[in-house]
């Protein structure tokens, strides 16, 4: 009876021991860490992996504080210097500095709300001292000077403030509906310039594309001219060449008069040319005569 009771004693004295030992160990994720308190004091703080406390509630984890980075979207109503009422949406990121986790968990209860109340008050004294125009050019530099203002407060507490932006600025239905009407002024006084631009440019591309048409159109003439006194003048040059006993003026009435004939034939050859008005004399073409000559005499 006595060795029974005594077995008995020895196993529930093994499954407790057993039972304090997997009771003692615990476990911290990554990215934060356990407030452990000793007899409802602060006693250490745990950091991520496999830890052991003392068992039967003598240790015990009062928190596991997250060390990830968080966000908090605020909106703040406020007014500016040239009396337009604005709404402000701010979003801040902050997080628990790993260094100072028991003032993060023992001083501060609702972190969230003492951020939001920090930046309210910094952008309620730093806006009314700007006019809207102002504040639209200078919203990221209020954002930093914000955050530079309720980082200093929540260090005290054991949090980082680690980015503060000012994500849109909303004046007030009236105010925002002029605004819109001036933009839009603005736009269509801007694409009526684009416009009278456009117009000039084509006008003085067209322009500059029939002179320069007329000019090579002027250029061709005077070269098919210089080809046909060239062409006539070597043509009196062979006559001349093989002992033809004509004189240049016939030499060149000759010439003038198959050139005058040849040009008769291509303009009947073409399509859609019923109708020439020409000299009915090759005597007509005398002052072309002249010119060859010119041309020789300068050869």
């Amino acid at each position: 009876m006595f060795l029974n009771f005594f077995f008995f004693f020895f196993l529930f004295f093994i499954i407790l021991c057993v039972l304090a030992a997997f009771s003692s160990l615990y476990v911290v994720r990554q990215q934060s860490v356990a407030i452990i308190e000793r007899f409802g004091r602060y006693h250490k703080t745990s950091t991520s992996g496999m830890n052991v406390r003392l068992p039967l509630g003598i240790d015990k984890i009062a928190a596991r504080v997250q060390l990830r980075l968080l966000q908090s979207e605020i909106i703040v109503e406020t007014k500016t210097q040239d009396n337009v009422f604005v709404t402000m949406n701010v979003a801040t990121q902050y997080r628990v500095n790993e260094h100072n986790v028991t003032d993060a968990y023992y001083k501060l209860m609702r972190p969230e709300a003492q951020i939001k109340s920090y930046i309210e008050d910094a952008l309620r004294s730093s806006v009314p001292k700007l006019t809207l125009d102002e504040l639209f050019e200078k919203k990221d530099e209020i954002a930093l000077e914000v955050q530079k203002q309720v980082a200093e407060e929540m260090s005290t507490y054991g949090y980082i403030i680690v980015k503060t932006l000012i994500t849109k600025v909303e004046p007030d239905a009236e105010v925002k509906q002029s605004m819109n009407e001036i933009n839009a002024a603005q736009r269509k006084r801007v694409a009526a310039q684009e416009l009278a631009e456009a117009d000039k440019i084509k006008i003085v591309t067209a322009a500059e594309a029939e002179a320069e048409k007329d000019r090579l159109h002027g250029v061709g003439i005077a070269e098919q001219r210089k080809a046909i006194v060239d062409g006539l003048a070597d043509s009196i040059k062979e006559l001349k060449g093989a002992n033809v006993e004509l004189t240049e003026e016939q030499i060149m009435s000759i010439l003038l008069t198959n050139q005058y004939l040849d040009t008769l034939n291509n303009f009947a050859d073409k399509e859609g040319n019923n109708t020439i008005f020409l000299p009915a004399n090759p005597d007509g073409v005398e002052s072309i005569r002249t010119q060859i000559l010119s041309a020789l005499k300068a050869k």
